[in-house]
């Protein structure tokens, strides 16, 4: 028998009464009233302002970061005085955005503008007591921290002793007690419910540049370039894309194809994006963009980000960009290597992860650059929580960790807190480091936490599916209504539909180990991709398949295609019952998200019938179905009888 992926599914219950709802307030499809509902938009008004960000009432950031008055008023004072000023970055994506944001932000109201971004392979994550001794040594006043801070309670210290003002904005999950800056903007420390809880580092970077600059009165002409460089941090940081981020962010992809930055230009010609001046999707800053940049970082100099995205010089940020590129490639090379010996090792030596409910990786020569991204893949290889390691020096090990969502990374690494060297991170994701002689120790705390929030049933991929369509409802227009909802992406992922008894018609091996598919539900054939599902050919007929609707631009042609996440053997539909009427067996269930009665008698004709409406249609097939009454009498009896069997 061929296997199939080890995978679990959750796929959400139906709320055809609720759907309505929102069916009536939107004007949305019922399938897209299903997905707003399944992601807590659970109000009209919720809905309505999903479809319509502009729609929402903000509150004022100065009203919900405590701290953040007295940021500007740090800065007004430093400008006014000529004081140097430090921003302290980090060396990914959001760290490098927020770090331009601010320099740009800085020299455009005459400030004495320095950056410091810690050395990943020296020196690891954040602000550290060298970078405090050489800012009090070259006279500056004021270090802002960006995408970092939260944690550095020593160098904040420091820095403090030394007379230096510190501003920490951050987004990254509350220590105990939090460090003695002047000033701290974290939006973990505003409550739950707060539009601003979602914002990634360069989020709040971008919170106290606006304030700054309106409380200076010089903001105009700055504002397009600081959304520009918020909206490509916050797709790249992977940042839920609710509450005010989403409001920014479908603001900065309209705008970022005709971004007035040399930088994003020059990315975006790199990555061959230039050709369409419609909004940008966030697919393409997720995987395109944004990787250019995180390479960097990873395995290159991140100064050249920082020029990149500071400069107003075409030339220099070609340059700039290029370098980007072919620096990506070798990061791709190493993700490629580093994945293959890291499954090798699991699956050879074996790890005893199972057991553990946790993996724990550890090759001493693997890249400290590229290791969180190959934690990601086997999270999605084995859904599991992952933390891989490698060798930093002599006596240190250095890790990244990924994670599944009954498991908290952060709170995982502050249950091992007394055998690290430091560490940070929030529910998905964190980095440590860890002295040689504690590894066994914390690689026994860690399946300790484990065992207490993990069960074995969790411990493979899951997919989690919105609602069950039909290929007769995958319709152009209802791949426009999808794209009308953009931006999709964290906290706000795509719609995920599936689709029971699908027949598999062709099946090929791609290069790259992708499987492309011809598939059919009764008359309608689709084409279709399950992306590094290779190893599972040749797939058995029928499945049942979870998807995501997607175009498909090949010699001028646009079609739409599924991209396949969630395969599994074909199970007889659970919401398919048989009932007797007038000595007469019969089939029904619900379709179209509930909005469908369905009832098909022994003869394979079916009876499909729109909740609310008068008529319906009856026959083998939509395309030669005739349109019948349903008021009259042996309809809605039998309509009746199948309604009373789905509800008994």
């Amino acid at each position: 028998m061929t296997q199939l992926p080890n995978q679990r599914w959750h796929i959400a219950p139906p709320q055809p009464e609720q759907v309505q709802t929102l069916v009536a307030a939107t004007g949305l499809s019922p399938l897209l009233a299903q997905v707003l509902w399944n992601r807590g938009l659970d109000s009209p008004q919720a809905a309505r302002t999903h479809v319509d960000p502009e729609l929402a009432t903000l509150p004022e950031p100065l009203a919900e970061f405590p701290d953040l008055g007295r940021a500007v008023a740090i800065l007004q004072e430093a400008i006014a005085q000529n004081d140097p000023i430090l921003i302290c970055g980090d060396y990914d994506a959001d760290g490098m955005t927020s770090t331009a944001l601010l320099i740009r932000a800085l020299r455009h109201w005459g400030a004495q503008i320095d950056y410091a971004i810690p050395s990943r392979m020296h020196e690891g994550y954040g602000m550290n007591n060298r970078i405090v001794e050489d800012c009090a040594q070259a006279g500056v006043g004021v270090i802002i921290t960006v995408d970092n801070g939260i944690m550095a309670h020593e160098p904040v210290q420091l820095a403090v002793d030394l007379g230096l003002s510190v501003i920490i904005t951050d987004h990254h999950d509350l220590p105990p007690e939090l460090p003695a800056a002047d000033a701290i903007l974290n939006p973990k420390l505003l409550p739950e419910h707060s539009p601003y809880r979602s914002l990634a580092g360069v989020g709040v970077a971008y919170v106290l540049a606006v304030a700054t600059g309106q409380a200076l009165g010089q903001l105009k002409g700055l504002t397009a370039t600081l959304l520009d460089l918020c909206t490509l941090g916050t797709i790249a940081d992977l940042a839920a894309l609710n509450g005010v981020n989403r409001r920014w962010v479908k603001r900065g992809l309209k705008s970022l194809p005709r971004s007035p930055l040399a930088g994003v230009q020059a990315l975006i010609q790199q990555a061959g994006a230039e050709e369409s001046k419609k909004p940008m999707r966030p697919d393409m800053i997720g995987f395109r963009l944004g990787p250019r940049i995180n390479a960097i970082g990873r395995i290159g100099d991140p100064c050249t980000v920082i020029d990149l995205l500071t400069t107003d010089d075409p030339a220099i940020a070609l340059e700039r960009a290029m370098v980007c590129a072919t620096t990506n490639q070798r990061r791709q090379q190493l993700c490629e290597q580093t994945e293959q010996e890291a499954v090798a090792l699991v699956e050879d030596t074996p790890l005893p992860w199972e057991r553990d409910r946790v993996l724990i990786v550890y090759k001493a020569d693997w890249h400290h650059g590229v290791i969180g991204i190959v934690a990601s893949r086997l999270v999605e290889r084995y859904g599991v929580p992952v933390f891989i390691c490698t060798q930093e020096n002599a006596t240190t090990i250095r890790g990244s960790a990924r994670s599944i969502p009954e498991f908290h990374v952060a709170e995982a690494l502050e249950f091992c807190h007394d055998c690290l060297i430091k560490h940070g991170g929030h529910q998905a994701a964190g980095g440590f480091s860890v002295t040689v002689e504690q590894f066994p120790a914390f690689q026994n705390k860690l399946s300790e936490f484990a065992h207490q929030c993990l069960a074995p049933e969790h411990l493979k991929p899951l997919i989690s599916v919105d609602v069950q369509a039909d290929f007769d409802q995958l319709t152009p227009q209802l791949y426009a209504e999808i794209e009308s909802l953009q931006p999709w992406g964290m906290g706000m992922p795509m719609p995920i539909f599936w689709t029971p008894q699908v027949r598999i018609l062709e099946q090929q091996v791609l290069k790259g180990n992708h499987l492309k598919l011809t598939l059919a539900q009764g008359d309608r054939v689709l084409k279709a991709i399950a992306w590094r599902k290779g190893e599972y050919f040749p797939l058995p007929s029928p499945v049942d398949l979870a998807y995501k609707l997607e175009e498909n631009h090949w010699q001028g042609q646009t079609t739409l295609q599924l991209e396949i996440v969630g395969i599994r053997a074909a199970l007889p539909n659970p919401s398919l019952t048989t009932f007797t009427h007038r000595n007469r067996s019969y089939q029904c269930s619900f379709a179209k998200a509930g909005q469908e009665l369905r009832i098909k008698n022994d003869q394979n004709q079916v009876l499909a019938v729109q909740q609310g409406q008068r008529v319906g249609l009856l026959g083998e097939n939509r395309e030669t179905a005739t349109t019948v009454d349903v008021t009259k009498p042996h309809f809605y009896s039998l309509i009746k009888a199948a309604i009373a069997a789905l509800n008994p």
